[in-house]
């Protein structure tokens, strides 16, 4: 029995010592990817191959390995729209640079003043006569929007293209709620704020539906005007308006319905695109496979042209997503983590600030921090410029208040200048399980705000109150900022959305332009000329072993199972009323205070079908899960 004791324990410790051999490498290995950099010396000369797997964004979220391990399933791809520009931009001048090639199979979109800016960039390759070609299965408005700008657009022989708008239904839960006795307490001032609606009608109110038809209306007309401008040969009317007569005159084929109306120019699979390319910028010398060209990825492309930073620097900050209580972010902009970076920034020499916000607004409290943190920057002189993208409503507005001079596009969306709380309280849903509240009070505030027990009428009071003196607050706010008086802000207030060209003729917005036009404007109110000043990006720099994580967890077979035909483009889009279900719950059941936030044009969720990662480093993961 020693004998057996002593075999058993060397056994053990055999095998302990295997295991932490294992796990050191493991660690190791993992380190060394993530803190790893992209290699210049991987660009070749080619073609500059973009594979859009996901969605363009302001700013990428960082990603989380432990939901990964928990989840088992992929993230969504994001793709930083200042990135792409500037990858696109030196593509153009660079001479191993032959063409511009998309691979738009797993594209799941981007805002539409995203989409311009890197539509512009691509028309500057082509304008550089570099041709740009884009491939996908199924083309939706997003990608056309992009496609448009190309030189030749490829779809497959089993895909086509469809062509939406924008709009559509949304879920409302007024009659769900009162059948489960919950009473949604809302306060709120604005007529047409519809953030509330959801909890309390069964549909959407006819002010937020006058203003919707407005808001989308001219969303529909730039979107058509952009693509109708960009590819002269298109056919719009019938593929958008009579989509049923216009596929069943091509026999069904989506494919040659969208080459009869000039939204694609040719039918091919995957190889057949990869030998055109491969005629343009020559075959891969190291791949074999049919199809195959010679190409640079984005990450390398970018490790080999980096942003300039010479001469002085003019601050840019990021206020993306939602805005929220706390250091939530990136792709968040949580309250205490942007007013951190900009006080950390009022140390270093800046000559100017540049506040980039693509927000549909929430928190007033974090808004008003960062709004403050901005400010602090203005007291030092320097002159502070805001740059709308896609979103600034509502607490993206109030963020913007201190710029002297705001810079958006026609496709922005902006304004919802109101403000909302909602409550939820389940006094008769307790009564009905037969649970009750009583106690002793000493005011008739004592014990609130009272979920079960209901509130009193004097709370109520109390919180209208508060509600309708922070909309005092915002319209006092953007009063100052645009040189108006309170009763024109609150006309053009009210909670109403506008687009960007409506906003600039009503004055909440100074001009047309983009980041680089604000940019530009900061530079010469400092007095610096051309060649003079960098954007320096403020916040901590992107993460590369964010983007390595991605790619070893999602592998090429994930990456693969990305493209989906005609009928799973419309089965995916199932996925975002489920996210918008989530959200509207956590909207109403999470701990949150009085909200300057837009609902109707928070963006679209696109979020990637659950799938199985199937990269090394995602079965590494599982087993260790």
């Amino acid at each position: 029995m020693s004998f057996a004791r002593k075999v058993w324990h060397l056994i053990v410790a055999v095998k302990d010592a295997l295991s932490l051999v294992f796990l050191l490498l493991f660690f190791f290995a993992l380190y060394s990817l993530l803190t790893a950099r992209p290699n210049p010396a991987a660009v070749r000369e080619g073609a500059l191959l973009l594979e859009l797997d996901g969605v363009v964004v302001e700013e990428k979220s960082p990603v989380d390995p432990l939901s990964i391990i928990l989840s088992g399933t992929a993230p969504t791809g994001e793709f930083d729209v200042q990135e792409l520009v500037h990858a696109i931009d030196e593509a153009a001048t660079d001479d191993r640079i032959k063409a511009v090639v998309l691979d738009l199979g797993g594209f799941l979109g981007g805002g539409q003043v995203h989409l311009q800016d890197i539509g512009a960039a691509l028309d500057r390759v082509r304008a550089a006569k570099k041709p740009v070609l884009t491939w996908a299965t199924v083309y939706t408005d997003d990608s056309l929007l992009l496609a448009s700008h190309a030189s030749e657009v490829w779809v497959d022989t089993l895909g086509g293209a469809v062509v939406l708008g924008p709009g559509g239904n949304r879920l409302y839960y007024g009659s769900l709620l009162e059948k489960l006795d919950v009473n949604a307490r809302v306060y709120k001032v604005g007529t047409y704020k519809s953030a509330v609606e959801p909890y309390v009608l069964d549909g959407m109110s006819e002010p937020a539906r006058e203003n919707y038809s407005q808001l989308y209306g001219s969303l529909w007309a730039e979107w058509q005007a952009n693509v109708q401008k960009a590819r002269p040969q298109v056919r719009l009317a019938r593929s958008s308006q009579q989509p049923a007569e216009w596929l069943a005159a091509a026999g069904g084929d989506a494919a040659t319905a969208a080459k009869s109306a000039g939204l694609v120019d040719r039918l091919g699979d995957r190889v057949g695109f990869g030998k055109r390319v491969a005629e343009i910028v020559g075959k891969d010398r190291w791949d074999e496979r049919p199809g195959a060209f010679a190409f640079t990825e984005l990450e390398p492309w970018l490790a080999d042209k980096p942003l300039p930073d010479d001469g002085a620097a003019i601050g840019v900050v990021t206020i993306a997503g939602e805005i929220v209580d706390g250091d939530a972010g990136p792709g968040t902009a949580g309250g205490d983590r942007i007013a951190e970076i900009l006080d950390k920034a009022l140390a270093d020499d800046i000559k100017g600030l540049v506040v980039r916000v693509d927000s549909p607004g929430g928190s007033v409290l974090a808004s008003e921090e960062i709004r403050r943190a901005i400010l602090r920057h203005k007291e030092r002189g320097i002159p502070v410029a805001v740059s709308m993208a896609n979103l600034a409503a509502s607490g993206g507005y109030w963020v913007s208040t201190p710029a002297n001079r705001i810079f958006a596009e026609p496709e922005t969306i902006t304004g919802s200048i109101g403000i909302f709380a909602v409550i939820p309280t389940f006094e008769k849903a307790a009564a009905n399980w037969g649970v009750y509240a009583d106690g002793v009070k000493t005011t008739p505030l004592s014990g609130q705000p009272d979920v079960i027990g209901g509130l009193p009428p004097e709370a109520d009071a109390v919180m209208q109150s508060y509600v309708e003196d922070g909309y005092a607050d915002f319209i006092e706010r953007v009063a100052r900022s645009r040189r108006m008086t309170p009763a024109r802000v609150d006309e053009i207030g009210q909670g109403r959305v506008w687009d960007g060209g409506t906003a600039r003729q009503i004055g909440l917005v100074d001009q047309y332009g983009g980041l680089d036009d604000a940019l530009s404007w900061v530079a010469a109110q400092a007095k610096l000329g051309d060649g003079e000043w960098h954007a320096d990006f403020l916040g901590d720099e992107a993460s590369t072993g964010d983007t390595l994580l991605r790619q070893l967890v999602m592998g090429d077979e994930a990456r693969r199972n990305s493209d989906r035909d005609l009928a799973g483009q419309f089965a995916f889009r199932q996925n975002a009323m489920v996210a918008q279900l989530a959200g509207d719950l956590e909207r109403l059941l999470g701990v949150n205070g009085m909200q300057a936030y837009c609902l109707e044009c928070a963006p679209v969720v696109r979020q990637a079908p659950p799938r199985r990662t199937d990269g090394w480093l995602a079965s590494l993961l599982r087993i260790f899960a």
